[in-house]
């Protein structure tokens, strides 16, 4: 299975980033091998739909669930019709992250936690 977490660099030693549409980086951790890739998110300053750009990148890399800190609701409806589950509200390093994910320490989110273009600088 495919996990994406929102990433502030491209290792796993990395924060976690709490913004999902406008994260730097996404590392896509496959859990049947251990292995990750980082997948840039060129969508990160732009002006609009950063989200939804990034929901569809991660469902073209067959990501199965998604960890960030907040979602929106544009990217929320995007994963969910792609069948991808969400969990937000997740913070510390990526290793972290999946230590917690593994250990069934986080929850699933049934709701956009920010609004509309939350995160814009």
């Amino acid at each position: 299975m495919k996990i994406g977490i929102s990433a502030t660099e491209k290792t796993l030693d990395a924060p976690l980033d709490p913004r999902f549409g406008r994260c730097r980086y996404f590392l896509i951790i496959d859990t049947d091998t251990d292995s990750f890739e980082v997948l840039e998110n060129d969508q990160h300053n732009a002006s609009g739909g950063a989200g939804i750009q990034a929901a569809e990148h991660l469902a073209k890399k067959n990501v199965s669930v998604v960890i960030t800190g907040n979602v929106g609701p544009n990217a929320y409806h995007t994963l969910t019709a792609a069948n991808i589950k969400i969990i937000t509200g997740a913070t510390g390093s990526i290793q972290d992250v999946l230590i917690q994910y593994k250990n069934d320490e986080l929850e699933d989110t049934t709701h956009p936690t920010v609004q509309s273009h939350h995160g814009m600088r």
